[in-house]
């Protein structure tokens, strides 16, 4: 007979994975800069302008960053879970 673990579709030793609140940041983190690309006519305009630059292209290249520190912090928050879990300090 197989151990419960394998019949939940999960090989034997491991934990099925759970949804906690900082997976959930975590993945609004990821998925805010596909939204906000998404919705083009949010952006699809010229002014304002920034340095000589339409509001268009400065904004998608804004988000160039803020994909960067959304996509860290949620590799920050997932780490530290995972941390947590195995039993180790929080940093």
């Amino acid at each position: 007979m197989p151990e419960p673990s394998e019949s939940a579709g999960t090989p034997a030793g491991r934990a099925a994975p759970v949804v906690t609140p900082s997976r959930v940041i975590a993945g609004l983190c990821l998925v805010a800069p596909f939204v906000a690309m998404l919705w083009v006519s949010s952006y699809a305009k010229v002014e304002p302008t920034l340095i000589g630059i339409p509001f268009f292209y400065w904004y998608q290249m804004l988000w160039v960053l803020i994909s960067t520190a959304l996509t860290m912090i949620a590799y920050k928050l997932v780490q530290r879970e995972q941390r947590l879990r195995k039993g180790g300090a929080a940093r």
